[in-house]
Order: structure tokens, then C-alpha cells, then sequence
């Protein structure tokens, strides 16, 4: 399913064109079209906009009703073509169009400065905000041109960083989990006892690591040091599960070894 993404400083226009955008699909492409918004979350817009755990939660529950349309194109692993829409508005603008909402749609000026504040304009060098229609106030839309944009262009290619690895095994997880936490507890102890000079051995892996390695590397390693590259192996390790499952201790090894040398 195809996505176009809205952007602006709020009330800038965004569900308008929306709504314009969903109307001239539907007539004139026979297209179904899903409308986002925090408009149909039943939410108290100021409320939830001055307190960041809320926010975060309204965009976590935005996030999940786009993918819930998702699904199909999800399922099959799919990439969709996409664009975004920047409706382009100054300050002053949007200040004006938000005092003329209904009042329980409309922002206090505090709420509604901090979040222009924020505002990160798009660019269209970025790929990840191109293809990039910007509409002013008195523009119309380009309906054409967003809807080749959709339907007569290639999908972006995927990369590792988008592409779905299947786990290896039902247990691979756990696994991942315990090997690597076994690891750091071995770590840990071995540095009470050890000597420049010496290995250290750890359970499941044939390969270990040198104490010398990590004398001059951290001067003792710490949990929270160690905890930091156990994360960033793991985070690794799904995006590249192996068959092998007990590889993964001599594969935390050489990451470790690597990372300290």
C-alpha cells in the first residue's frame, strides 16, 4: 500500500490535504484511502502535547494504526512506494488558522510554539524525504504528479537495515540472550583473579578473550561497558541470525575481542 506522509507546523493545513488528497483518489482512481490522524485518537491535543510519555504514546498508537493498513504489504515483505507532502506555512499562519478552530481542537499558543519549535523541516536531498511536494497556502495540489509518484515509480530497494531476517530457530533468542549475559558474568569474575598476559575462558566458546586486551582497552571493563557492546552484538546478531546456534559464544568472543582491541 502506498504512503504519503504529511508534514508541517500544526495547523498548517495537513488534515485539509489530507482530505483532499483521499477525496481526489477515491473519485478518481477507485482507490481505498486511509486517513492517520491524532484527530480520530479521542485525545486532549494540549494535554497529551505537554507531557512526552503521552506523546509518545499517541505516536506509538499513530504508528501502529498505519501499519495496521500495512499489513498486506508487511506480510509479504514487500517494499511500497511513498512521498511526502510538506504543507508549507509560516509561523504567523499557523497561529492565525489555530484561533480559528473550535476551541476544543485548537492549541494553547505555548503547546502550539514548542511544537513549531521542534518542527524539522524536510529536505529533499534526503531520499528519505524525497519525492518532496511542497504546498503553500494558495497552492493547489499536484495530484497527478503525487499520484505517479505512488503508482508509476519503482519502490526504494531494500538494505539490510529494512529487510526482515528470519530467526533461525524458535530458541534463538533465548539463546542470544543467555550465551551473551553468561559471557559477561565470566568477564566479570576473571578480572578478580586474572593477570595481564592471561586468557579468559568463556562457557560454549572455544575461542577466549585476551585479559591483556582488556587491561588496555578499559582498565577493567565495567558492567555498563560491558552491558553497551552486549546490546550493540545482540542488535547485530537479529539482523544476521546464524544457522548455527552454537556459534553465537565464540561469535560474541571475536565481537568482543574485536571491539576492545
Amino acid at each position: 500500500m502506498p504512503l504519503i506522509l504529511m508534514c508541517g507546523y500544526p495547523c498548517s493545513g495537513k488534515t485539509r490535504r489530507a482530505n483532499e488528497l483521499k477525496e481526489y483518489f477515491t473519485q478518481n482512481t477507485e482507490r481505498k484511502v486511509h486517513v492517520v490522524g491524532d484527530e480520530d485518537q479521542g485525545i486532549d491535543k494540549n494535554s497529551v502535547y505537554a507531557d512526552s510519555q503521552k506523546e509518545k504514546n499517541l505516536r506509538g498508537a499513530l504508528r501502529a494504526e498505519v501499519e495496521r493498513y500495512e499489513l498486506f504489504c508487511l506480510i509479504k515483505h514487500t517494499q511500497t512506494p511513498h512521498c511526502l507532502v510538506y504543507c508549507l506555512t509560516s509561523t504567523d499562519v499557523s497561529s492565525e488558522w489555530n484561533k480559528g478552530r473550535e476551541a476544543d481542537s485548537q492549541y494553547t499558543q505555548e503547546i502550539l510554539d514548542a511544537l513549531i519549535l521542534r518542527f524539522e523541516a524536510p529536505d529533499s536531498r534526503n531520499r528519505w524525504d524525497s519525492p518532496l511536494f511542497t504546498i503553500q497556502q494558495k497552492d493547489s495540489l499536484p495530484f497527478e504528479a503525487i499520484c505517479d509518484a505512488l503508482f508509476k515509480r519503482k519502490a526504494p530497494p531494500p538494505n539490510q537495515s529494512t529487510q526482515s531476517q528470519p530467526l533461525s530457530s524458535t530458541n534463538f533468542l533465548y539463546e542470544l540472550d543467555k550465551v551473551t549475559q553468561d559471557a559477561l558474568m565470566a568477564v566479570l569474575e576473571s578480572q578478580k583473579t586474572s593477570v595481564p598476559g592471561d586468557l579468559i575462558s568463556i562457557p560454549g566458546a572455544t575461542e577466549k578473550i585476551s585479559f591483556i586486551l582488556t587491561c588496555l582497552a578499559f582498565l577493567y571493563l565495567n558492567m555498563v561497558e560491558l552491558r553497551k557492546l552486549r546490546r550493540q552484538f545482540i542488535s547485530y546478531t537479529k539482523m544476521h541470525p546464524t544457522e548455527n546456534i552454537g556459534q553465537i559464544a565464540n561469535m560474541f568472543v571475536q565481537y568482543l575481542n574485536k571491539s576492545m582491541h
